[in-house]
Order: structure tokens, then C-alpha cells, then sequence
């Protein structure tokens, strides 16, 4: 059975040690009783991130935390998750070499990478004939791409759909070895930043609105200034039903909003769809924010 794909994240961050211990097996019972909702660590900072399938989603997962398991924590912003794509064919030969005394390393691998189907994940072939590579290493060289992956190249966010294609490559007989293969690997994977063209991926959700007919125009208007595309209108009872894709970005915060510019008349739903393309300026800017 496939699950949705988490959309949004927060970082929380526990205040006492003992308050740590509680979150851990909360977090444990929590992900356990709901597919949708996953638990990481950021390598960087050490926090604890929570993701999930909306605001509302996270926002009940924190009230549990703190009602039923009385964990009292800092709870970060909510962040867009975010995806990463190449976006052009790339063929990467890179030969990793390092000698200190002793045993050294050495391998070398040309890889073709190229944009996947959406929806594809991340596929590996190997087309070594001959030996160029012995098989015992290139598990080495799926483990260097699969875990380079994960980080993706722009702002550390999963790179999704790739294919990767091990051309050719070479080896020594006493310094080559699987850990020199997987550093080769993600040393080529890092190539891709200047040679393949990475694009930042939104994920995109699907809007339901039912609003009265005299707040219709509002709606539609405040849902194109979020970047919305309108999809269509229907009527439901008295009132009319407006269908849009919403990148999340420029989803948060909308419930309050609505209600304000409705008289609290109207109610929305909104569920993932897909991953799209942010637009190049809007990337740009989304990048330094992230990077700063």
C-alpha cells in the first residue's frame, strides 16, 4: 500500500533531557499509528523533524505531544518540503585517488545520470562489461548515490527521479576498494550541481473551496494571488464549489483568512497533488532564504 508523501515540516526541539526521552517514544507510537507522518533528525542542527501532510496535520501531532505525553517543547515554523530535480542529461567520469602511506585509495566511475519520469524515484544499472568494475564494488557505488540522494545538491532536500547508469570505470588491485566506489560515487553525484542543471521542486495541492455566491469572487481572486491555478467551479446546495492547485507555499496561514474575507462562511480542503517546478525567480529567492 502506498502512503501520501509528508509536504510540511517542523523542527522541535525538546527542553529538558527528560522531556527528550518522552519525545522519543511519543514520536515512536505517533509514526507507528500514522503512515503520513515521519520523524527525522537534520544532521546539521541535531533537531528532531516532523513531517507531515498539512498546518492542521502537525499542529493536532504537537497537541498530542504536549496534552497526552505532556512533552514540553520549542516548536519551530512550519517549512515547505521542498524536492530537487535534474534537469538535463549529464555523464560524469570521476576518478577518486588518495595516497598517505600505505594502502591507498582508488576508483573510477563514469556515470550517465539522467532526469527520471515523475513518480519514477531513483533507478540504478549497471552496463560494466569485462571487469572495468568488479561486481563486489559496486554496491559501493549504489550506496554513495543512494545516500547522496537524500541531501539532493541545492538545499539539502531529497533529489527525486533520477537514473543512473554506470557506464565504465576502473580499479587497482590492492587500493580500490567498496568504500573507494561509494566515495567515487558521491563525489560524481556532487558533479551534477554544475553539470546537471538542478531544478527546486514545490509540492503542489489540490484546493476544494465552498463558499457562498457572494463571496465567490473573492475566493478565486485571493486563490490566483497565491500562485493558484482555478481548475473549475460546481454548484453544492446554495453554495458554489471553486477547485484550484495551490502550490503550499502560499498556503499557510489560509484558514484564518478565508474565514476573515468570507465572514466565516466558508470552509476549504486541501490535499497533496504533485510536485512542480518553482518559477526561476521564485526559486532564486527561496534558495537564499534557505542557504542564509
Amino acid at each position: 500500500m502506498e502512503f501520501p508523501q509528508p509536504v510540511i515540516e517542523i523542527a522541535v526541539e525538546p527542553k529538558t533531557k527528560a522531556d527528550q526521552e518522552k519525545l522519543g517514544l511519543a514520536l515512536a507510537k505517533l509514526a507507528a499509528e500514522d503512515p503520513s507522518f515521519t520523524v527525522s533528525t537534520d544532521h546539521e542542527s541535531g533537531q528532531t523533524i516532523l513531517k507531515g501532510m498539512g498546518e492542521l496535520h502537525l499542529d493536532i501531532k504537537v497537541d498530542i505531544l504536549r496534552r497526552t505525553y505532556n512533552v514540553d517543547a520549542n516548536i519551530g515554523q512550519p517549512k515547505v518540503a521542498y524536492r530537487e530535480k535534474i534537469s538535463k542529461l549529464a555523464e560524469i567520469d570521476y576518478t577518486h585517488k588518495k595516497q598517505s602511506g600505505g594502502t591507498g585509495q582508488f576508483a573510477r566511475i563514469k556515470i550517465i545520470f539522467e532526469p527520471g519520469e515523475a513518480g519514477s524515484g531513483f533507478n540504478f544499472e549497471s552496463k560494466i562489461v569485462g571487469g572495468a568494475v568488479p561486481k563486489e564494488y559496486i554496491p559501493g557505488v549504489v550506496k554513495g548515490l543512494e545516500g547522496s540522494v537524500q541531501n539532493g545538491l541545492l538545499a539539502g532536500f531529497p533529489l527525486i527521479d533520477l537514473k543512473a547508469t554506470l557506464m565504465d570505470g576502473a580499479f587497482h588491485d590492492v587500493d580500490s576498494s567498496v568504500l573507494a566506489f561509494e566515495i567515487a560515487a558521491r563525489a560524481a553525484f556532487r558533479e551534477l550541481k554544475s553539470h546537471g542543471d538542478p531544478r527546486l521542486l514545490e509540492p503542489i495541492m489540490k484546493v476544494e473551496v465552498v463558499v457562498p455566491e457572494e463571496f465567490t469572487g473573492s475566493v478565486i481572486g485571493d486563490l490566483n494571488s497565491r500562485r493558484g491555478m482555478i481548475q473549475g467551479q460546481d454548484m453544492r446546495g446554495n453554495a458554489n464549489v471553486v477547485n484550484a492547485m495551490v502550490p503550499l507555499a502560499n498556503m499557510f496561514g489560509y484558514v484564518n483568512e478565508l474565514r476573515g474575507f468570507t465572514q466565516g462562511r466558508a470552509s476549504y480542503t486541501m490535499q497533496f497533488d504533485h510536485y512542480e517546478e518553482v518559477p526561476r525567480a521564485i526559486s532564486t529567492e527561496v534558495l537564499a532564504k534557505l542557504q542564509g
